[in-house]
């Protein structure tokens, strides 16, 4: 059995912590709101998704402090098993991994590793053969000190990364043009547009070397307090048009770091202590991360775990288990949809289904009750169909009720 595991943070629209033991508090924040206290939810779920346990934690808990803690977990709840943890690079600690190759019997993971790691085997793995593990896929295994690395290549992913690179550069390169054509009075503006730059355009941005001006060029810009403050002309509010300059900064494209970049696309690194097994296997092992980054896109978007207002933390875990077991539920349609209609998802289903609605028809009587009928809207025949392929019977229309002084009859 395998497990998959990954730590989240989801933010809240509400006041600050009231006192230490609250567990919203600032945090590094995914969402890119790190001005709103949030919490971190870690989740376990099956290779099929279905979930093995959450956890709630302080907002501003780290990913690689926790992983001892669930491991104990699942092993007092489950019991001890042959069980696989395949985890995001930023999770294990090297303390951890090597706790879980020393346990016995040993704890196996599979896990990412960071870019640097590869720097350092990328001469190992060069000379070794690709092993095809699935059409478009590929992988080396180069054994080392009881571990074995896996370097895969998928070739979308290839194709995917060089476009979205590509089409990022391009959108840098013309970002500096434009800057170079500016009038700009001095330095302090340049550097400001190019800190735009650089912020929307982070990926490209290592591929470029540029080239600030200096005082001492021709042209140039002067830097801020080399010259002083500019005089403006007597009676005018305007700056001279002597003292605006071009931004004539130059920019060059970085063919190593190109070269470097092209080699790493669609291709990573993983390490894991299972050393007999198959290629097939650990990749399908690793494809089970997607399945846990598709549980925080669910839990917060179809689920609409956010926004949360609470202010209470009994409160704030209580929204967060309500919409844990909307997920469970989320995955158990998903599952059964996959043998009778794969080609529809989860989300599809429940939009079809939202158009099929309960009302109450009251008719008034002659005698001053009131006659009420509950009725379900009739399904329209893609409803028919999706409750044909699902196996699934209507009940059928409640019975009428009638209403007397002060009280319903059933």
């Amino acid at each position: 059995m395998s497990c998959s595991t990954t730590w989240e943070a989801t933010y809240f629209e509400s006041a600050e912590q009231a006192s230490d033991k609250d567990k919203r508090s600032y945090g590094y924040s995914r969402d890119k709101r790190g001005d709103c206290v949030q919490v971190v939810i870690a989740l376990i779920v099956t290779p099929e998704g279905f979930p093995l346990a959450y956890e709630v934690l302080p907002g501003n808990t780290a990913d690689k402090t926790t992983l001892r803690m669930f491991l104990q977990k699942i092993e007092t709840q489950y019991g001890k098993a042959q069980r696989v943890w395949v985890m995001d690079r930023g999770i294990p600690t090297e303390e951890v991994l090597d706790e879980m190759r020393a346990a016995d019997p040993p704890v196996y993971y599979l896990v990412g590793t960071p870019k640097g790691r590869l720097t350092k085997l990328e001469r190992d793995l060069l000379p070794l053969p690709w092993a095809t593990v699935r059409p478009g896929v590929q992988v080396k295994l180069l054994p080392q000190e009881g571990e074995l690395y896996v370097f895969a290549e998928s070739r979308d992913r290839v194709h995917k990364e060089r476009a979205m690179r590509l089409r990022q550069l391009k959108a840098l390169v013309k970002r500096l043009k434009q800057l170079q054509q500016m009038k700009l009075n001095d330095t302090r503006q340049l550097l400001l547009k190019l800190g735009e730059a650089k912020g929307r355009y982070r990926a490209a941005w290592r591929l470029i070397e540029i080239t600030l001006p200096t005082p001492a060029t021709s042209g140039a810009l002067p830097e801020d307090g080399a010259l002083g403050p500019t005089p403006e002309p007597e009676g005018s509010g305007t700056t001279p048009e002597s003292t605006v300059r071009v931004a004539n900064f130059s920019l060059r494209l970085d063919r190593k770091k190109l070269r470097q970049v092209r080699r790493r696309e669609g291709r990573y690194l993983l390490r894991t202590n299972l050393c007999g097994r198959n290629p097939q296997e650990l990749w399908q092992f690793y494809i089970q991360l997607t399945e846990v980054e598709a549980a925080f896109r669910n839990l917060k978007d179809d689920l609409q775990l956010r926004p949360i207002y609470h202010q209470l933390e009994g409160r704030i875990e209580a929204h967060i288990f309500v919409a844990f077991m909307a997920y469970c539920l989320h995955v158990t349609l998903r599952a059964r949809l996959k043998p009778l209609a794969a080609g529809l998802t989860a989300r599809a289903v429940l939009d079809k289904f939202a158009g099929i609605q309960m009302l109450d028809v009251h008719f008034p009587t002659t005698d001053g009750r009131t006659l009420i009928l509950s009725r379900y809207t009739e399904p329209n025949p893609d409803q028919r169909l999706l409750v044909e392929r699902l196996n699934l019977t209507l009940p059928p229309q409640p019975p009428p009720r009638i209403t007397a002084t002060r009280q319903l009859v059933r």
